[in-house]
Formats: structure tokens, C-alpha cells, sequence
């Protein structure tokens, strides 16, 4: 049997909707939309988790299909929403488990790198970025990963430093190397089969994961699309509430 993941939640409802964050998070992440969402919706409860590797689940080792099955023994029938690394985790739910996955919501998330080629430069490459965590520690780690040009648009207010300060060395470099985009096999055509409600959503300063939001939002056979203005690719952290208001109204729309 599958263990469940660290969680908390917020809001008592009988909607639920569970949240998985990004690599270097935790659960606090999803936080302040949470908080948002139970008050627009207030019949739903959320389920914010600590993915393996992370927070209150750092010792965990778990590629993405464990930590897929680890998700849904959390919380059972529910919406999944994840973003980007979260986003991986919550479409193989999806795709795996899709006999309790309500609906999924992918936030400036990817369904895998297609070509074989760049797949594999990619794992090589999150390989070397696990064993620098390992040598040079969380703190400088993070300092490195936040000042990518894909975080540009996130306020250092909101970055939530210190809530990634709680991971581990060992913790991260597991979760890349088993869970990163190299390590995973693309989901698009098995996207494109599945009747599972999905709803993409990026913000439209990033526009990798802008073209990606659209991509999915068109393979997937029930799927939707909402870009939320002026954001990059941290959207939850940087505008909670536009967030928040996209779910409510996804959530509160008859899919069944």
C-alpha cells in the first residue's frame, strides 16, 4: 500500500482540491491561493502535500509514477492542481489514476521533452545540477536557481526563501534526478487520449510555457485554457488571486 504524503489543509468543504508545488517548494506555496480559493468557493477543502523530496517528505525517494500513486493515497477523489514539477506529477495522476483524478490542472507545467536527444541532454544535465546541490548546499543552491531568467518576474518578497531554506541537500538532488524533465517520459499522446477535464495555465510573460499552456489545452479532448496577464512562471506566487479566481470558476463548472 502506498503511503501518503505530508499535508495540510484549509477550508472544509466537500470539493476537494489538492495541491502539488514546484521543485525546491513546499506545500506553503499553494498557500496563499488556497486561502483565496476557500474564499470564493466555500464549499471546497484544500489539500496542500509536500512532494517526495520536499519539506516534510524530504526523505522520500520516488520517481514520478511514485510520487503520482503517493498523491492520489493522499487525498482519493479530488482536483489535482500542480505547478511545473507539481504540474508532472498531477498529469500522471491523470493519466494513471484516472478513476479518482476530477480534473487536473497543469500551472506553467509541460507534458515531457519529446525528442529523445534533447530528453537525454536534459537528464545528463539535471544529473550534474542534483550532484552540485549535493556539493555546495541548499542555501547557495537556491541563490543560483532563483536568479534564472525564468524567475525574472518574481518579486524577491514572494520568492518564499526561507520556506525553500527547509529542504535538504539530498532531498532536491533526489527529486531532480528522479523527477526531472530528463527523467521523464513524455505524456502528449496519452494526453490526447484521456478524457480527464484538464485546464492549462501560464503566465503570459513566459511564453515557453505560454506555447506549452496552449499545446495541452488543445491535445487534451476536454481541455481549457486560461493565461493569466502581466505573470511569468512562478503565476501562483506572483498573483495569487488571479489564480485562485481561474480555479474557482473551473472548479464551480459542471464536468460530469
Amino acid at each position: 500500500m502506498t503511503e501518503p504524503l505530508p499535508c495540510e489543509s484549509l477550508g472544509d468543504g466537500t470539493d476537494i482540491v489538492v495541491f502539488a508545488h514546484g521543485f525546491t517548494q513546499t506545500r506553503s506555496a499553494w498557500r496563499p491561493v488556497a486561502t483565496e480559493l476557500v474564499r470564493l468557493s466555500t464549499n471546497v477543502r484544500c489539500v496542500l502535500v509536500d512532494l517526495p523530496g520536499h519539506g516534510d517528505a524530504g526523505t522520500r525517494d520516488s520517481d514520478l509514477h511514485e510520487a503520482a500513486s503517493a498523491l492520489v493515497a493522499t487525498a482519493g477523489r479530488a482536483h489535482y492542481v500542480g505547478y511545473s514539477l507539481g504540474a508532472r506529477v498531477v498529469l500522471a495522476a491523470a493519466l494513471h489514476h484516472s478513476a479518482v483524478v476530477r480534473s487536473v490542472v497543469s500551472v506553467s507545467g509541460t507534458a515531457g521533452i519529446e525528442d529523445a536527444d534533447e530528453r537525454e541532454r536534459r537528464r545528463r544535465s539535471d544529473v550534474q545540477l542534483a550532484e552540485r546541490i549535493i556539493d555546495v548546499g541548499v542555501d547557495a543552491f537556491l541563490e543560483e536557481w532563483l536568479a534564472q531568467p525564468l524567475f525574472a518576474d518574481l518579486p524577491h518578497d514572494r520568492a518564499l526563501i526561507d520556506d525553500r531554506r527547509v529542504n535538504t541537500a539530498r532531498g532536491l538532488a533526489s527529486s531532480l534526478a528522479r523527477c526531472g524533465q530528463g527523467a521523464v517520459a513524455p505524456m502528449w499522446n496519452e494526453l490526447a487520449t484521456r478524457t480527464t477535464p484538464l485546464l492549462a495555465i501560464a503566465g503570459t510573460r513566459d511564453q515557453k510555457f505560454t506555447s506549452l499552456a496552449r499545446r495541452m489545452a488543445t491535445i487534451a479532448p476536454r481541455g481549457a485554457l486560461a493565461l493569466i496577464n502581466g505573470a511569468g512562471h512562478s503565476v501562483h506566487l506572483e498573483q495569487p488571486e488571479a489564480v485562485a479566481r481561474e480555479l474557482s470558476y473551473w472548479i464551480n463548472t459542471p464536468k460530469e
